[in-house]
């Protein structure tokens, strides 16, 4: 139970450290605000910035990650 437990931790701490990275290269590479679909709306002192297509960018790239690692672990 304790080895299962611990491997679940170093999975997601893998996880963790993968998305970090990929969230700071498509920082670095792209505007993540500029894209099509960001949903922006500033008023005197407020300013909101929801990057939709961003966010389904990095769901579909952190999905991917994650089928990887799952598959490499069950084998």
């Amino acid at each position: 139970m304790s080895e299962q437990f611990g491997r679940l931790l170093v999975i997601l701490g893998v996880v963790l450290a993968l998305s970090g990275l990929v969230i700071i290269l498509l920082g670095r590479l792209v505007n993540l605000n500029d894209l099509p679909g960001t949903i922006k709306i500033e008023s005197g002192n407020f300013r909101l910035v929801f990057p939709i297509a961003a966010s389904i960018v990095l769901s579909i790239i952190l999905t991917i990650i994650l089928n990887v690692i799952v598959r490499l672990f069950r084998r």
